[in-house]
């Protein structure tokens, strides 16, 4: 299958792009419940909580079938428990906590353990929804085929926990993987889990990624330069939501309405 040109939408401001994201979030949960029952759903840190919060309030709250959400994380920071940079915890206190999903359809990364331990852990526990087909299957491996991985764009071009020249990005054996930078450690899906999704959505927002946008969505660059341009579902959609800012270098881009490419 050859590679296909990402659906780029960009948008005035990240109000708007905040209300075509739970417009979009609802689409892919009614298709994936329709289809098998359920829905698998991947959460990532930066502003990304933030930019899905009209999913929390009317009339969108009442679109949305939550009991058959299934909730994972694409990278975790490892913390002590309880501590305010956790993506999960962020995730908890503005959105899972506002609407009904299931306590017992929350997967997210251990804290309070080593990085090691807390990777293992949860790569056990996505293969035994893999096991049990709440999370589907790839066609092409046996990686798990999450419905929809929500990622934020970083000003390096990084995406998940997926930092530019890491050796982790040509990881192509392991779902799960843990990353040292800069002191911190972190949890983080692999290029190979994200490229095996049904749907992958990138959020680019605000002028510091407008460069790393212009990158990703321009010509082939070195492989492992910028994580972003390697993100390519191999039997799913791409899809890039892009506040008028983060456009400004696009090619063609007047910061007006929403286009797609």
């Amino acid at each position: 299958m050859g590679k296909r040109d990402p659906d780029v939408r960009v948008f005035h401001n990240t109000e708007q792009l905040s209300t075509a994201l739970a417009e979009y979030v609802i689409e892919n949960s009614d298709a994936a419940v329709k289809e098998r029952g359920a829905f698998s759903i991947v959460l990532s840190g930066g502003n990304l909580i933030h930019l899905m919060r009209k999913l929390t309030k009317p009339p969108y709250v009442r679109m949305v079938d939550w009991s058959k959400w299934h909730v994972f994380w694409a990278e975790e920071n490892i913390l002590p428990k309880k501590h305010p940079d956790s993506f999960y915890r962020q995730a908890k206190e503005a959105f899972i906590s506002k609407v009904a999903i299931k306590s017992e359809n929350i997967f997210s990364v251990r804290l309070g353990v080593s990085a090691e331990k807390a990777m293992e852990e949860y790569k056990f526990s996505i293969r035994q929804v893999v096991r049990n087909r709440t999370v589907d299957v790839s066609p092409s491996s046996d990686n798990p085929r999450f419905d929809l991985i929500l990622l934020v764009l970083g000003e390096d071009g990084h995406v998940a926990s997926l930092f530019p020249e890491d050796p982790v990005l040509s990881e192509e054996s392991q779902w799960v993987a843990c990353v040292a930078r800069e002191g911190k450690e972190s949890v983080t899906f692999t290029l190979s889990v994200i490229n095996s999704a049904a749907n992958v959505a990138i959020m680019a927002t605000g002028n510091d990624v407008a460069e790393s946008v212009s990158l990703a969505l321009g010509d082939p660059l070195p492989s492992g330069s910028n994580p972003a341009q390697m993100v390519s579902p191999r039997h799913g959609n791409l899809v890039w939501f892009v506040d008028g800012s983060a456009a400004s270098l696009l090619p063609g881009n007047n910061s007006g309405e929403s286009s797609a490419t």
